[in-house]
């Protein structure tokens, strides 16, 4: 309670001019160069300024192109698997320069599923889940299925 008190009372008196004269001395006194401040000469700290601009445009290049390799990821997901489009990935390609490719692990990635999706779309793909499904099921599935059928063509052909 006490400092709040005291900082209430010094902002009243700072505020008639009474106590903070080393404050107004100082913004009066003219505009300390940020050089000075840094411990730089003015031909460094232009220099350092200059590299801090240069880092930061790097960086930010850097994350515009990572951000555009996610969306063509995305794109060719939604390609693949026929998904509404998205402006904001088609965008963020553009804003990388259009020449974005996906990066080399993700593209390895992408090729070993086409290739496992290839071979299940194989005719060896398909003998392989057939060898692993039970034969006494399938069995059971075609003789209800034939029945079915017999009983079907019994109800609507009149020479059965």
């Amino acid at each position: 309670m006490a400092f709040f008190m005291k900082t209430m009372i010094s902002n009243q008196v700072k505020s008639f001019g009474f106590g903070g004269g080393s404050e107004e001395k100082k913004e009066e006194g003219g505009t300390l160069d940020p050089a000075a401040a840094q411990g730089m000469t003015r031909e460094e700290y232009e220099e350092y300024q200059k590299q801090v601009i240069e880092e930061k445009m790097e960086r930010d290049a850097a994350f515009t192109q990572k951000k555009a390799e996610r969306a063509c990821l995305r794109v060719h997901l939604r390609e693949k698997y026929r998904l509404p489009k998205s402006e904001m990935d088609e965008n963020q390609i553009q804003m990388a320069g259009d020449d974005v490719d996906l990066p080399e692990e993700l593209r390895k990635m992408v090729d070993e599923d086409q290739i496992e999706e290839e071979d299940k779309d194989s005719i060896l793909g398909h003998l392989q889940n057939l060898q692993n499904m039970d034969l006494d099921t399938i069995k059971e599935k075609a003789q209800a299925t034939f029945t079915e059928m017999k009983q079907t063509a019994g109800q609507k052909c009149s020479v059965m």
